[in-house]
């Protein structure tokens, strides 16, 4: 979870679902969702590859159609990093909300997946104007894009830690809903991406001294093309 900070709403009193909480999750959860894999190799790739949950909490387990719960059983839902795995996200929101008054939602943009291309994950999505877009990955033809990852990924050293860091507010959203979530299926990576308008960064976003020093404000493009440079000048 990269903005727990935005998790406001939970009252003390309040009966906690957490969705697929990997081997991290929120704290302030009560009860437990996970889906039940065929492994624990494959339980493991599916939470991030960062182990296997250690709970005494109530740990409940479902095949991917209905969860094992009663309407509005839950006063809220925390769902981080689970959306993206599902294939559709319509009727899983619908289970969200059925069992769920109010909660949390986050999950990765096509960004993200754009230079790690995690294979687990099925869905590009978009919270936009109060509305979550989404499209299957594997109509995108974004597996096609490999060799493309891998030179951003290895030859501009976008190191991982620093990078989803640095991009954070553009590699994931995350927002609480209450009573209700939109969400509607689209075909086209026009509608799971953001405005050009809304992708300009701070020079203080960035860890990179010397990109400060060159821009007082700086884009995502001119960032890019700035390592790459950089990058070709040390060789």
């Amino acid at each position: 979870m990269f903005f727990p900070e935005r998790i406001k709403s939970i009252k003390s009193t309040d009966k906690v679902l957490e969705i697929g909480p990997g081997a991290t999750p929120y704290f302030r959860s009560d009860v437990f969702l996970e889906l039940n894999y065929a492994t624990d190799q494959e339980r493991i790739a599916q939470s991030g590859r960062v182990g296997i949950l250690n709970t005494e909490k109530p740990v409940f387990y479902y095949d991917g159609d209905e969860f094992p719960f009663k309407d509005k059983e839950f006063d809220y839902v925390v769902c981080s990093h689970v959306l993206e795995h599902v294939s559709n996200a319509d009727d899983f929101l619908k289970e969200v909300q059925r069992v769920g008054s109010m909660g949390y939602l986050e999950f990765p943009t096509v960004y993200y997946d754009y230079i790690y291309n995690f294979p687990e994950h099925q869905l590009f999505l978009l919270e936009n104007n109060g509305v979550i877009n989404w499209m299957t990955k594997e109509e995108s033809g974004l597996g096609h894009f490999a060799k493309i990852q891998e030179f951003f990924f290895k030859s501009c050293q976008l190191k991982y830690y620093d990078t989803i860091h640095n991009f954070k507010d553009y590699f994931f959203q995350g927002f609480e809903w209450h009573a209700s979530i939109k969400s509607q299926r689209v075909y086209s990576l026009d509608t799971v991406t953001f405005s050009p308008e809304k992708i300009t960064l701070k020079p203080n976003e960035f860890d990179d001294e010397e990109a400060k020093k060159m821009y007082p404000k700086i884009s995502l493009k001119k960032f890019l093309k700035y390592r790459i440079n950089k990058r070709f000048k040390k060789s």
